[in-house]
């Protein structure tokens, strides 16, 4: 029996090799290793709730979050075709999802996923649906999110029972249904949720065979250039350490905990190395209570004991750091920790314990419970269990620092700069500070790929896998005005037979980039995240944006929207809803709240000092499933203000692997307005009607009105168009009127049906629309033209169209 509206040719024989989509369901985390692969073959895309005329009403009255409103409720993404959901976010309320009601999600016509919104974010679903692939509005800082991959073969629906107000979708597109399986929700894929709650601790990548870490320290003089690793491949690192004794932790901290009384206790479970020659407990505490005395016990044997002195009025953080008897966590790789409450002023308080494996004669982290009301999936990983309970809540406190010290030690982070060049070309020349995640100073930072630890001794991390053919040169290079003495780097990397062919001109893998700059916003003009040609595969970003406004909302420039345009098609991709949505957060971090997620956080906050003239913020936003690749170009710019209009001094630097060259070409083209177009490529349309339609596309790629001919059919369209014959696949692009929404058709290719073109949306004052239809290999290969046939379906509106272009995909 064949599956509906899949050709049957495709179930039945095996499609010639097209170009690659990726990895698809749960091998989007299980494969990280590969991250440098590029994948043409896929499209990114998103729906969301943002404003269709260009305002700011990204979903506070509702608007436009419905593309559709149906007995069940308010629709909010809906497609045809094989692809995959990667990312859903969503807010109201300060974060609450209740207000949504139920969330229902069908994949090829069965509903996988069918419950209270708020349940599923909350992890009451249980795995897969568990912390940190799921997080509500106290996990994400006023967000919530869904980050399981969901692939399907035919189509695709998500309901939410009342409109939403705020949320976007990120799914992929795949020209056929090759290789995909439905996703089962029975799946509960431990391994994944395993690796990522070690985000920011630990490398998420299978470990490659034959790896060597080399260490090297030195010295780096204001102005100078200092070389810590040079390798030969053909290789890839895998780590990359690097370590900065001068450089000190920033003093402002808002953080969330508990507190408890006589008679109560806390415990948790940690994870340690079983390598380790010793544990070491890092506390963080406010002292403002005095003459706090805590047991501490490991696995139920005592190891020590918490104590505070007098308290500090006005508070102030203190870090207590404990370390426990090598006996008790010789060859463990887990530990329960509990504390016990043995006398206090009021009672006995924690925010945060850092946890500390001694292995090789060095101190890793190995583990972070960051604990307290704002926290719940990470305590629910660490089975933190609590007695006695007296307060709950945050605090925002300082570190003493010497401001001398602090402001050089800002100035390393934001002027030395990590260097690295692969097969004698530099694609990273970042900040250093802002490549590992935070551009304001050293906050703690923990995300999938990267991590800052602030305790003291802490390292800068990444596990970006970085392949190379011939050689990979590590360099810092001091342009801060600061001396910097003692940096060490420690560099693993393993051979990679595959990144010789991989990363030829042509190849299918891409070098590890980080492009970054800084400089003021200019009013009218997005900031530009990325902007690039060639063919890759974009990761995300870590942006630091210093806000100019001197009264009022002083961080009105979060109003602004991301806006993604791919391989020059004249419409966003993605279209966002604000800034702090794009980092899947809500309500501006809900007024300063950091936190960590495995692909997004807001680690850095500053008011009015510490460097900071009025509010400054650094957050970091990555991408798995939802990596956009790019054939021929990227634009991925982001806006400060509701309209481009809120002064500021932003850098960015955007995680992302390519490789120069055109893989995508237009191969034909003609507007259907355009009688001789017509009869070129053979073009009839039944039941068209004509206008001359002049209007904007969503956006800013084509500035003001467009003035063209636009054609409108309820009955076949056909023509014939030319196209590469070695080609690895095509896609047909329509530009049209989508003033009807849902316009939807059959797609056939010299009379094989290919499927349905279904386009649901829909804006009345920037009518134009580009989108995209992709033909796989298996119908493209080897011709040098093709019979197009479009058949609109149902009683939906008549078939738009201003324009098609042909465009062929090439690989190697």
């Amino acid at each position: 029996m064949f599956a509906a509206g899949v050709p049957a040719e495709a179930q039945t024989a095996e499609p010639p090799q097209g170009a690659s989509v990726g990895p698809v369901g749960w091998d989007v985390y299980r494969s990280l290793d590969g991250l440098a692969a590029l994948r043409p073959g896929a499209q990114t895309k998103q729906f969301s709730s943002f404003d269709r005329t260009g305002g700011n009403d990204d979903g506070f009255r509702g608007t436009y979050s419905c593309l559709r409103v149906t007995a069940e409720g308010c629709v909010i993404a809906e497609k045809t075709g094989a692809g995959e959901i990667e990312s859903m976010w969503f807010t109201r309320d300060q974060g609450a999802m209740t207000g949504n009601g139920r969330l229902k999600v069908e994949l090829d016509g069965e509903a996988v996923l069918n419950g209270s919104l708020q349940d599923i974010v909350d992890g009451r679903l249980g795995a897969p649906f568990v912390w940190p692939l799921v997080g509500n509005g106290a996990d994400t800082a006023g967000g919530s999110v869904i980050k399981v991959p969901m692939p399907y073969q035919r189509s695709m629906r998500v309901t939410v029972q009342h409109n939403p107000l705020f949320y976007h979708l990120t799914y992929r597109e795949f020209p056929d249904a090759a290789g995909v399986r439905t996703f089962d929700p029975d799946d509960r894929a431990l391994d994944v949720v395993d690796r990522l709650r070690g985000f920011g601790i630990r490398d998420p990548k299978p470990a490659a065979r034959l790896a060597k870490t080399t260490s090297a320290g030195a010295d780096v003089p204001d102005g100078a250039t200092r070389q810590f690793a040079a390798l030969t491949g053909p290789g890839a690192i895998s780590q990359l350490r690097v370590t900065l004794p001068q450089v000190l932790s920033e003093p402002r901290v808002r953080d969330d905990g508990r507190a408890f009384g006589a008679g109560g206790h806390s415990s948790f479970r940690i994870a340690i190395d079983p390598g380790n020659t010793g544990v070491r407990l890092t506390r963080r505490v406010d002292p403002a209570i005095g003459h706090q005395v805590a047991d501490v016990t490991v696995d139920g044997v005592p190891a020590g004991q918490w104590t505070t002195g007098a308290p500090v009025a006005g508070g102030g953080w203190v870090d207590q750091v404990l370390e426990l008897p090598p006996s008790r966590s010789a060859g463990r790789a887990a530990l329960r920790i509990a504390t016990a409450f043995v006398a206090s002023d009021v009672d006995v308080n924690e925010f945060r314990y850092d946890v500390h494996s001694r292995v090789d004669g060095q101190w890793r982290r190995t583990d972070v419970l960051d604990l307290g009301p704002a926290h719940p999936g990470e305590e629910q990983a660490h089975d933190y269990q609590l007695t006695m309970q007296t307060w709950q809540g945050d605090r925002t406190y300082r570190y003493p620092r010497d401001p001398a010290r602090l402001a050089a030690s800002q100035a390393v982070l934001s002027g030395a700069r990590l260097r690295i060049a692969f097969d004698g070309k530099t694609t990273v020349d970042s900040p250093l500070g802002e490549f590992f995640g935070s551009g304001l100073g050293r906050f703690d930072s923990r995300t999938m790929l990267s991590s800052i630890d602030a305790t003291d001794g802490g390292s800068f991390t990444a596990w970006w896998p970085m392949p190379y053919r011939r050689s990979a040169v590590v360099e810092l290079v001091n342009t801060s005005g600061v001396p910097i003495t003692g940096a060490g780097v420690e560099v693993t990397a393993a051979p990679d037979p595959g990144a010789a062919t991989g990363l030829r001109p042509g190849g299918e893998l891409g070098y590890f980039t980080a492009t970054s700059h800084a400089g003021s916003t200019k009013t009218g003009a997005d900031w530009p995240i990325l902007d690039v040609t060639g063919r890759g595969v974009f990761y995300g970003e870590t942006q630091t944006m210093r806000g100019l406004i001197s009264s009022g909302n002083q961080r009105n420039h979060l109003e602004g929207d991301e806006r993604v345009y791919v391989d020059g098609v004249a419409s966003p991709q993605w279209y966002g809803t604000g800034t702090e949505d794009f980092f899947e957060s809500g309500w501006y971090f809900r007024d300063g709240t950091i936190f960590a997620m495995p692909l997004a956080g807001d680690p850095a906050y500053q008011v009015a000092g510490d460097g900071c003239r009025y509010d400054c913020t650094g957050a970091i936003r990555l991408l798995a499933g939802d990596g956009v690749p790019f054939s021929s170009a990227l634009t991925f710019g982001i806006e400060h203000g509701p309209v481009d209009d809120s002064p500021a001094v932003y850098s960015s630097t955007a995680y992302w692997y390519g490789q120069p060259g055109q893989g995508l070409r237009q191969a034909d083209s003609f507007d259907v307005g355009d009688d001789a177009g017509r009869a070129a490529h053979g073009y009839a349309a039944g039941g068209e009607t004509r206008e001359t339609l002049t209007s904007a596309f969503e956006g800013t790629k084509i500035n003001g009105p467009v003035t063209k001919v636009s054609t409108a059919a309820t009955g076949p369209v056909r023509f014939t168009m030319a196209l590469d014959p070695r080609n690895s696949g095509a896609r047909l692009v329509r530009a049209g009127d989508q003033n009807a929404a849902y316009q939807r058709a059959a797609v056939f290719v010299d009379d094989k049906l290919v499927g349905s073109w279904t386009q649901p949306l829909h804006n009345t004052t920037h009518r134009w629309l580009e989108d995209t239809f992709a033909l796989p290999m298996r119908i493209t290969a080897g011709r040098s033209s093709i019979d197009v046939r479009i058949v609109p379906e149902g009683d939906g509106p008549a078939w738009s169209a201003a324009q098609y272009r042909l465009e062929t995909l090439t690989i190697g």
